[in-house]
């Protein structure tokens, strides 16, 4: 009975439900994923760095959700800044990534809404990675700003946008091939939503 209760209602209540320890398990998996991708490639910028930890954080948003995917990018980010030894970064990097993997989330599924055709899913990717990056390129600028003045924040704007620009595109590629593994669509159930759900 509990069951039937359970699959009744609305699309969103009927929904795969995840146990909690795997969502500690992928949450976990997600941000040493952001951790080594940022520690792995570093470039350094005139103030900061240049990497690619942002393919994972987009991807923690859309595979994990929200809350999941936010604390994971937002924790392995930040560990890599200190492990980097950008530990001044680290509670800037916690803020900005965290809200990077929330906005990819949610713009992601505002736009599947908008728009129509076979294209929809991706063309809401792209829209949200964009949108997510340039979060990241404000919040970083505003808090360069802050410690080296205008000048010093600008410094570093080009890098983090170029950042911006090749995460977004890595991350599109890749949610693509892990959309067509069947495997992983059932370990991660969001990310099977937007090819199932129907717009109204």
């Amino acid at each position: 009975m509990e069951k039937g209760r359970k699959e009744s209602g609305t699309g969103a209540d009927r929904r795969p439900s995840v146990p909690i320890a795997k969502k500690l398990a992928f949450t976990a998996l997600f941000a040493a994923l952001c951790c080594v991708a940022t520690f792995a490639v570093v470039i350094p910028l005139p103030f900061g760095y240049f990497n690619l930890g942002d393919v994972f954080v987009l991807l923690a948003g859309w595979c994990l959700g929200p809350v999941c995917g936010g604390v994971a990018a937002a924790v392995g980010s930040g560990l890599a800044d200190i492990l980097s030894g950008y530990a001044l970064y680290a509670p800037v990097t916690f803020f900005v990534k965290g809200l990077d993997a929330v906005c990819a989330y949610f713009v992601w599924r505002l736009f599947k809404k908008l728009f129509r055709g076979d294209r929809a899913d991706a063309l809401a990717r792209l829209h949200a990675a964009i949108l997510a990056e340039a979060w990241m390129v404000f919040g970083y600028f505003a808090f360069e700003c802050c410690l080296y003045g205008l000048a010093g924040g600008a410094a570093s704007l080009v890098g983090n946008a170029l950042q911006g620009a090749l995460c977004t595109v890595c991350a599109l590629l890749l949610v693509e091939v892990l959309y067509n593994i069947r495997p992983v669509r059932r370990f991660f159930p969001l990310l099977a939503v937007p090819k199932t759900e129907k717009t109204t």
